[in-house]
This record gives C-alpha cells, sequence and structure tokens, in this order.
C-alpha cells in the first residue's frame, strides 16, 4: 500500500461524524479537567497566603507588633487615668491618717489647757477672797 498526497481514503460520513464529535468530546474533556486544576490550584495558593498571614498574625497580635484596636487604646488610657487616681487618693488617705494623729494630740493638749485655765481661774478667786475686803 502505498500512501501519498494523491491517496484516496473512503470513509463512511457516519464514522467521520463520529470521529469528529468524539475529539470534540475528548478536547472538552480535557479543557474541563484543566479547568478545575487551575481552579484547585488557585484555591491552594490563596489559601496557602492566608495560612501564613494567619500565622503571623497569630503570633504578632498578642506580642502587639501588629498594633492594637482603638478600643484597647482607649482602655490603656482609662486604666492609667484610674491609677493616678489611686495615687492620689492613697496621698490623701495617709495624710488625713497623720492628721487624725495630730487632732488627736491636740484635743489631748487642749483639754489639759482648759484643766490649767480652771485651776487658774480657782486660784484667782482665791487670792481676790483672801487678800480683798471680803
Amino acid at each position: 500500500m502505498k500512501v501519498s498526497d494523491n491517496t484516496q481514503v473512503a470513509l463512511p460520513l457516519r464514522n467521520l461524524l463520529s470521529i469528529i464529535g468524539a475529539v470534540a468530546v475528548g478536547v472538552w474533556a480535557y479543557f474541563g479537567i484543566v479547568e478545575t486544576l487551575n481552579k484547585h490550584s488557585t484555591r491552594l495558593e490563596l489559601m496557602g497566603s492566608d495560612l501564613e498571614k494567619n500565622t503571623e498574625f497569630r503570633i504578632k497580635w498578642p506580642r502587639g507588633e501588629m498594633g492594637s484596636l482603638p478600643a484597647d487604646s482607649e482602655q490603656f488610657m482609662l486604666i492609667e487615668d484610674l491609677y493616678k487616681t489611686v495615687e492620689k487618693l492613697q496621698s490623701t488617705q495617709e495624710m488625713n491618717m497623720t492628721n487624725k494623729v495630730n487632732i488627736e494630740f491636740l484635743q489631748k493638749q487642749v483639754e489639759k489647757l482648759l484643766e490649767d485655765v480652771e485651776k487658774l481661774k480657782d486660784a484667782n478667786r482665791e487670792i481676790k477672797y483672801t487678800n480683798g475686803t471680803h
């Protein structure tokens, strides 16, 4: 059998259409598989990127290396203000405790002074009555 560019092949039209249909289905299936593989590959790359970002976030966020939320910053400011207020209250309380000791001491001194003044008044009255005309 000699094959050349002038060789004729007799093929029924039904077989030719079947071959063309089979090739079309094969090409369609091939590109469908390639598309599915591309989707899965893209999805895996995106998931890998998200996983790396999540790992970085999970490690750096608690350490404070990625900043903080505005609510956290506000809470830190409020806590700092509360510490200052507590320190002022403690110093005031300590001052008041020493004031209490001073007040008690002064009360005792005033009571002693009152007793001394009464003694002096009594002594003065006795002097008047004994040295005077009465």
